[in-house]
């Protein structure tokens, strides 16, 4: 417990990540082309209005009003010409009922531009934090999601498939950490509970999701699998004991079940912290792995990223209560690299919707500045034979193939 305390003597640059825990539009709808019909086409009794709805299969639906003036009006509207506007982008966002999570869809609701599925485990949680941080009811939605059940995933699909709505972004960003945890803990299907919630619930979710990605008519279509700094062992927070270390992989090839092979990925004895950074190792070999596979056919931006450290972050709600109470304080007063939930939820937004992060198979940070910037991986972390490996056993574990 010392040597990972120890993590909050890192330098800013160095500190310890921290993730938050875990609509489409009909010709009924008016709002869809950035103007409210009603408002705009009014004529008087000296006035006809003529509505033309014009469509093509290339091009959104448009609306054109002509007003025809039969008598001399007592005022005369101008011709209106139904104007395209771009239709909100759909965001699934996992954890999104506290840290992180909460932080991104927030700010993301504000711009006005984006519906957040808000995709939780605990729907009157998830409720209560949208209201708190102002949330209108019209930009998000709450659907149910708990990755550690794979028939939660897959139910969770086919929930919103049924809802129609378009797919543009999916964030991967819901964790569980373990860190004081002496024994594993497992997910419904029998997997150790850290790299079966952080990592094969994520790639089962983002696996069944990528054909609506795919046929999303977004500008930008990205899938975004939050890392961290603790599993990049080419950094000062990485080499922290216990380091992130996959081995051969093979615990994971056993299964991660704790009964004839080891609950961790090396093969290795169980240790709660060192499961959470393998499972993060593990998030960012599939975003690159995704982005090898498929970003040239389909065009999706498959990014990963460090967005600070979120000291508060209710992540650590299991760690030792003295390194809860003094970790923010070292990480603002020390080592000067406390983000706030608010800041890392911009920086987690800008990898959705910035036009400037659009760079595939990235792995985003942030200066002191505030200013992204294109970090690198640990040798582990950017293997692409290994990323290969884990690609095909998760495969198998989540039931994608034989």
């Amino acid at each position: 417990m010392a040597l990972q305390a120890a993590a909050a003597l890192l330098p800013p640059t160095f500190s310890i990540h921290k993730e938050g825990k875990s609509g489409g539009a009909s010709l009924k709808d008016s709002s869809f082309f950035g103007v409210s019909i009603s408002d705009h086409v009014k004529a008087d009794s000296a006035l006809k209005t003529k509505i033309e709805f014009i469509s093509s299969r290339k091009s959104p639906t448009t609306v054109r009003v002509q007003a025809v003036a039969t008598t001399a009006p007592t005022s005369t509207p101008a011709t209106f010409q139904g104007k395209k506007t771009l239709r909100k982008g759909t965001v699934i966002i996992t954890g999104a009922s506290s840290g992180l999570g909460l932080a991104t869809a927030k700010s993301l609701a504000e711009t006005g531009k984006w519906h957040i599925i808000m995709a939780c485990r605990d729907f009157l949680k998830a409720e209560k934090a949208a209201k708190s941080v102002g949330m209108s009811k019209e930009n998000y939605t709450i659907m149910h999601l708990d990755l550690s059940s794979l028939d939660s995933v897959r139910q969770f699909v086919d929930n919103f498939k049924r809802s129609n709505r378009p797919l543009d972004v999916l964030v991967c960003n819901a964790a569980v950490y373990q860190p004081t945890a002496r024994e594993p803990s497992f997910t419904a299907d029998g997997f150790e509970l850290s790299v079966g919630t952080n990592h094969l619930g994520h790639f089962l979710l983002s696996r069944l999701l990528l054909d609506d990605m795919k046929q999303s008519d977004y500008p930008s279509k990205r899938l975004i699998i939050v890392g961290s700094i603790t599993g990049n062992t080419n950094t000062l927070a990485g080499n922290v004991p216990p380091k992130a270390n996959l081995g051969d992989v093979r615990g994971l090839q056993g299964g991660l079940n704790g009964l004839n092979t080891s609950s961790m990925i090396d093969g290795g004895d169980f240790d709660g912290a060192k499961a959470y950074k393998d499972s993060k190792v593990c998030n960012m070999l599939t975003m690159q792995e995704f982005h090898r596979r498929y970003h040239e056919d389909t065009g999706i931006t498959f990014a990963s990223l460090y967005p600070g450290c979120i000291a508060t972050t209710g992540l650590f709600r299991e760690h030792i209560p003295l390194f809860r109470l003094l970790f923010p304080t070292f990480q603002k007063y020390v080592t000067k690299g406390f983000v706030s939930e608010e800041e890392a939820g911009k920086r987690l937004a800008q990898v959705v919707s910035d036009p400037s992060l659009t760079k595939s198979g990235v792995y985003w940070s942030w200066n002191k500045d505030s200013a992204s910037f294109e970090n690198q991986l640990s040798q582990e972390a950017s293997d692409a034979d290994k990323a290969r490996k884990v690609w095909e056993i998760s495969e198998k574990l989540v039931g994608l193939s034989g």
